[in-house]
């Protein structure tokens, strides 16, 4: 005798189940609980050069001089103005514990003030502590004025990396940023075959917020 089965589809004594119905509530909530969880290290916006920020992070630095060719391991150029005790000693608690290397590029030595200075890769990006560099925003001057010592116009952006917040300049050959919201300025000089610059500093900001004290006061739109 054949065996006969019944199927739930053509089972008419059972009344059909309602179709499952969505919450829109619960998948607004999960939703935003998804948001809420990606992780966001560097906040940017804006910047004269928009290659400061990438859309996505990348992983390794873009092709350059320094993925076809030997890195050079002479000392690199760098001036080392005197600075005061406190200043110094912050400096040297930096400079030593910089790590070995910034993403690909490893340290080179520095001809000058290697309690203040260090160097990575070729072409080489340098990182000075101390320098005179503008770090707060004052008023942009009338027509043929110039910005007091220190300042940088207050129109410009500045960018929080893994703590510590920065203020970009384009000059004709590299990216230069400032750390702008510390008791005492730190300056990362990029050349321009290291593209992406807020992604290069993010190393460095780990080991500025652990040794470098944070300003009394901020430009605006440092804060967390």
């Amino acid at each position: 005798m054949d065996e006969i089965t019944s199927s739930p589809a053509h089972d008419e004594s059972r009344p059909a189940e309602p179709a499952p119905r969505r919450d829109r509530a619960t998948r607004s909530a999960a939703l935003w609980a998804t948001l809420i969880a990606l992780p966001v290290t560097v906040a940017v916006a804006g910047f004269t050069f928009a290659k400061l920020s990438p859309e996505e992070p990348a992983a390794t630095p873009s092709a350059s001089a320094t993925a076809v060719r030997p890195q050079a391991t002479t000392p690199v150029e760098m001036p080392a103005p005197a600075l005061a005790e406190r200043p110094a000693t912050v400096c040297l608690a930096l400079v030593s514990q910089l790590p070995a290397s910034v993403r690909d590029l490893p340290q080179r030595p520095v001809t000058t003030g290697a309690e203040q200075n260090a160097a990575y890769g070729d072409p080489a990006l340098t990182v000075a502590c101390g320098p005179s560099a503008p770090v707060k925003p004052c008023p942009s001057p009338t027509a043929g004025g110039q910005l007091p010592d220190g300042c940088f116009p207050d129109t410009d952006e500045v960018w929080r990396v893994n703590g510590v917040c920065w203020h970009g300049v384009e000059e004709a050959d590299a990216a230069v940023l400032t750390a702008v919201d510390r008791e005492v300025p730190v300056q990362v000089r990029l050349p321009k075959a290291y593209e992406q610059p807020l992604q290069w500093v993010a190393p460095i900001s780990d080991v500025i917020v652990a040794t470098v004290p944070s300003a009394k006061t901020a430009p605006s739109g440092c804060t967390p």
